[in-house]
């Protein structure tokens, strides 16, 4: 596949992944894992948008990215980032479509994992958290999914004391459905 095909795909993921944050899970309380979690957290700390972290937090991931997955993934993952980063502040003036948390959960994980999926399967990642679980999977029986699920456990145990248990419990419970999906898409037919 030509590497502007793959451009538009992750475009899209990238894009669908801005709209799940915005449209239903930062504005809840609703967190993701990883270096996407993190950003939240300290955007609600910081009154700084999310989009400024996800540009700092991830660039160390992605020096050890070019170093063991090449030049292609980095440049493809940077333009992911971009568009995430960019995604997320344009959208951050539109309310959320609902504070429902059976909605919260099942949309904004189903369409955080999609747009997650969409961008790893045409070669490129959203997060630092990604790069090493891409990393460990390619070495072990465990999914892509999997790791990145044990990796980010900790990061929804310290949403209870900023957020609280419900948010925390509703936040591990989307990214179950997203880290599901990560897993569906990406798996060849």
């Amino acid at each position: 596949m030509s590497f502007y095909k793959r451009g538009c795909f992750i475009f899209f993921g990238s894009s669908l992944v801005a709209l799940s944050l915005q449209l239903f899970l930062v504005k809840n309380f609703v967190i993701d894992g990883g270096i996407i979690g993190i950003s939240i957290i300290l955007s609600y700390i910081t009154r700084q948008e999310v989009g400024l972290f996800l540009l700092l937090l991830n660039t160390p991931f992605f020096i050890i990215a070019y170093t063991y997955l090449g030049r292609r993934f980095l440049m493809l993952s940077l333009f992911a980032i971009l568009v995430l980063s960019a995604g997320t502040y344009l959208l951050e003036p539109i309310p959320v479509l609902t504070h429902n948390p059976i909605l919260v959960i099942f949309l904004g994980g189903f369409s955080l994992g999609l747009g997650v999926g969409i961008t790893i399967r045409y070669g490129g990642c959203l997060d630092g958290t990604e790069v090493l679980a891409i990393l460990f999977s390619k070495r072990s029986p465990f999914s892509i999914g999997q790791y990145v699920l044990l990796f980010n456990l900790f990061i929804f145990g310290s949403s209870i004391f900023i957020f609280g248990l419900y948010e925390a419990i509703y936040s591990l419970a989307t990214f179950c459905v997203a880290f599901k999906t990560i897993d569906l898409s990406i798996q060849e037919h």
